[in-house]
């Protein structure tokens, strides 16, 4: 195959090989999906007549007391949501399907015993380094992408799910974006599997699965648990302070680095459902499954709980990492009236 061939270059053209193909496929796919919202007349910028009906709108521009805003107050319809909003679902599910072709790519030229970087960095320390930087950089440049500045770049269903309960999305478009995170995480691995073949399912890559460490699966849940809890409120209070918003992007990616490098021995470093469940199905790893499906949901819930307690539902101001851009957001937006505090 091209990726025997490609394993009997030097340590540097492999990576060259490895990352060129993954860039032309990436960019492939990301001009076919782009050009579809254009195709059918989306506009890019925000509109409130596509975004939001009459009672939205009411919502979205009134003041709201102390507490959660109901998701339901809408009444938005599935057809509605999905007639509207589904550019943002294939845009989430894609956004999390690149992010498991680069953990995939990068665990394999890691980890795998033929590969020449696995004997160049023998260390598993710098081996855990490198792939946080990798995947921090992954997560910037899908932040920083037109697909996450309009989607939000959740690219995980605990991020919705907090979300929703803050009052900044509708229930259809919570529901529509986790299965679209899910069915990206699922894809991205197995795209990766046609590029990485047998190296992917080598025992020292599993298919990037995460899973509990040493420590055993109690150790596991309460790292989840914590990490995702601190990574949480991190976005929320950087993300309402219009000083530091423009900044989220950028600490989310270094947590996510740091957890790499120091927390994966614990848990294998997650916090996401859609990402394990990617991993998981090929790999037939599903005795910690629960793990994953509870520990970050639940904490990224209860950071959004003591976010509010110590202020407001009133101070989140939208359900995006980045929002500095001219993207449409389908979110219960308040991202101007932040720019004005």
């Amino acid at each position: 195959t091209c990726f025997e061939m490609a394993i009997r270059c030097d340590s540097r053209g492999l990576v060259a090989n490895i990352f060129g193909f993954v860039e032309a496929c990436a960019s492939r796919f990301l001009c076919v999906f782009l050009s579809l919202p254009v195709a059918v007349g989306i506009p890019s910028r925000m509109t409130e007549t596509l975004i939001t009906n009459s009672a939205d709108a009411a919502i979205v521009s009134s003041p709201v007391a102390d507490g959660l805003v109901p998701a339901r107050q809408t009444r938005r319809s599935a057809a509605l949501a999905l007639k509207t909003h589904w550019p943002e679902y294939l845009m989430e599910s894609a956004e999390l399907a690149l992010f498991m072709i680069s953990a995939c790519v990068v665990t394999a030229v890691l980890e795998h015993p033929a590969s020449p970087l696995h004997h160049v960095f023998s260390n598993s320390f710098m081996r855990r380094l490198i792939t946080g930087v990798a995947m921090g950089l992954t997560l910037l440049a899908l932040i920083h992408s037109k697909w996450g500045k309009r989607s939000g770049a959740h690219m995980n269903p605990a991020f919705t799910l907090m979300f929703l309960r803050l009052g900044k999305v509708e229930a259809w478009d919570a529901a529509f974006y986790a299965v679209s995170q899910f069915a990206g995480g699922a894809a991205g691995v197995l795209l990766s599997l046609q590029l990485l073949g047998p190296w992917l399912a080598h025992p020292n890559v599993n298919f990037a699965a995460t899973q509990p460490g040493m420590s055993g699966i109690l150790v596991a849940f309460a790292a989840e648990l914590l990490i995702s809890f601190v990574l949480a409120l991190t976005v929320l209070v950087v993300s309402n302070q219009s000083k530091l918003s423009r900044f989220t992007p950028y600490f989310a990616a270094s947590l996510v680095a740091a957890y790499i490098t120091f927390e994966a021995p614990l848990s294998g470093m997650s916090m996401n459902p859609a990402r394990t469940l990617g991993s998981a199905l090929p790999a037939h790893m599903f005795h910690a499954l629960w793990v994953y499906f509870v520990a970050p949901p639940l904490a990224m819930l209860m950071a959004a709980e003591f976010y509010v307690r110590a202020g407001s539902a009133r101070s989140v101001y939208c359900a995006k990492f980045h929002h500095a851009n001219n993207q449409r957001c389908i979110f219960r937006c308040r991202y101007m009236e932040m720019k004005r505090v």
